[in-house]
């Protein structure tokens, strides 16, 4: 094993295998190791046999829940906004080729006492009984003002500067009270607290336009997720790396990481390889990241759907932190067998937020009693690292740890941010040029066959 690299990545959890993928299509030469003897690390999907064993030692899955095989349950639950940044790198790489989606079927968002629709368009706005009479009409006001906003254009405007003006003075404008403000920073924006407020606003719009371009794609929702899990994502891009002559070692217990003479020496199982740089998760690296918060997910499976979501197979919710007195937002994401992620008749409701006191699951409460009767239920509380520097220095490269959204904007952004650190140069979402000659290659070949 005794080679040189470019790169040496170490972990298969998404942002890994993403950027393993993206490395690989520059034609970086990468080798790819990880402790575990499965893709995926903190971000994995696995069947019923292997959540038992992970959160429940010894223990047998009793034969209601049916077959194993039939699961693929997310231990870091999310959802794909059909306009986002994980779509664009999935078009950029090419990777959809290996991935099948299905559209989710709604997103909610809870306000006392029930879950209730959220509303994305001025229309919808006017319907909604999330809104009372005087709030509809300042809403459909404040949607049509989004809809009609364009950066480059002044007249539409309305004498607001958004990179100046805050997002709570931009609702003042509107007459915007507690309740439409909630589902708009938190359903639409998908903001985790508040400290949005008090920023310019322009953020909060690119957010807006971004959810409504995405629920504009299918109608139902903005979000859509692959079948069989997430845990197919990380798969795809270390496919799609594998192309490109990037090298796959599972099971490879990483005994020593050193920098030597510029470069960087990874042993494992007495065999040492060197590359220019290595990318890791925060775990191969405890002395270089910082402590910054906890996350608590719970996995429960359940045998009916959730209570008042139309009876829909799969829905976002998110219940926002002021309905429940706390300072972030708590999501809840529903899947079913139709996603390929459980056995028929039964669902997967997994929910998030970030840790606030000294005990995690007591802050899920309000959750558990919105999803009806837990069948099962597996708790966890990961630690959430940063980095401490950039890694140009030491040449290495490391990601944060997944944090509690419901979906994969933030992952996305710590990609990007990676992919500059360590190319210097930003990752520019089109179709890789590299990739646009193989597709052309592909097609002379079809047309010729023909």
């Amino acid at each position: 094993m005794d080679e040189h690299y470019d790169c040496i990545v170490l972990g298969t959890g998404l942002k890994e295998c993403i950027i393993s993928g993206l490395l690989s299509v520059e034609g970086k030469k990468v080798l790819h190791m990880d402790r575990n003897g499965y893709y995926g690390g903190e971000s994995a999907s696995l069947n019923l046999n292997q959540l038992f064993e992970k959160f429940r030692a010894g223990a047998k899955p009793p034969p209601t829940l049916g077959a194993s095989r039939d699961y693929n349950i997310d231990l870091i639950p999310k959802f794909i906004l059909s306009s986002g940044l994980l779509v664009k790198m999935l078009l950029h790489t090419d990777v959809t080729r290996y991935l099948d989606f299905k559209v989710v079927d709604g997103s909610y968002v809870y306000q006392k006492p029930k879950i209730q629709k959220v509303p994305a368009s001025d229309s919808e706005a006017l319907s909604s009984s999330l809104l009372g009479f005087f709030e509809k009409f300042s809403c459909k006001k404040f949607f049509s003002f989004v809809q009609n906003y364009d950066e480059e254009d002044p007249k539409t405007h309305d004498g607001l500067n958004l990179k100046t003006t805050t997002m709570r003075a931009v609702f003042a404008k509107f007459g915007l009270k507690a309740d439409p403000i909630d589902f708009i920073g938190h359903a639409l924006c998908l903001y985790l607290n508040d400290e949005y407020l008090d920023k310019p606003a322009i953020e909060s719009f690119q957010r807006m336009k971004l959810y409504v371009d995405s629920l504009a794609r299918y109608g139902k929702s903005p979000y859509i997720y692959p079948m069989y899990g997430l845990g197919e994502l990380p798969q795809a891009f270390a496919r799609l790396s594998a192309i490109y002559g990037g090298t796959y070692m599972l099971n490879k217990p990483i005994e020593k990481i050193v920098s030597e003479d510029g470069k960087i020496k990874v042993t494992s199982e007495g065999e040492t390889v060197t590359a220019d740089y290595v990318v890791a998760d925060p775990s191969y690296f405890p002395d270089k990241v910082k402590l910054t918060g906890r996350v608590v997910r719970s996995i429960c499976i359940l045998n009916a759907p959730v209570p008042n979501s139309n009876n829909n197979e799969s829905c976002q919710i998110i219940i926002p932190q002021k309905q429940v007195g706390r300072k972030s937002d708590i999501y809840i994401g529903v899947i079913s067998s139709p996603h390929m992620v459980c056995a028929k008749g039964k669902y997967v409701a997994i929910v998030s937020t970030n840790v606030e006191t000294n005990e995690p699951e007591k802050e899920l409460q309000a959750a558990y009693d919105l999803i009806g009767p837990i069948v099962e239920k597996f708790t966890s509380v990961s630690d959430y690292f940063e980095p401490i520097a950039d890694g140009r220095q030491d040449k290495t490269f490391l990601s944060t740890s997944y944090d509690a959204t419901s979906h994969f904007e933030t992952t996305c952004l710590d990609v990007m941010n990676l992919f500059e650190r360590i190319l210097g140069k930003p990752l520019v979402l089109t179709i890789h040029p590299n990739l646009l000659k193989e597709q052309q290659q592909q097609q002379q070949q079809e047309e010729g066959q023909q």
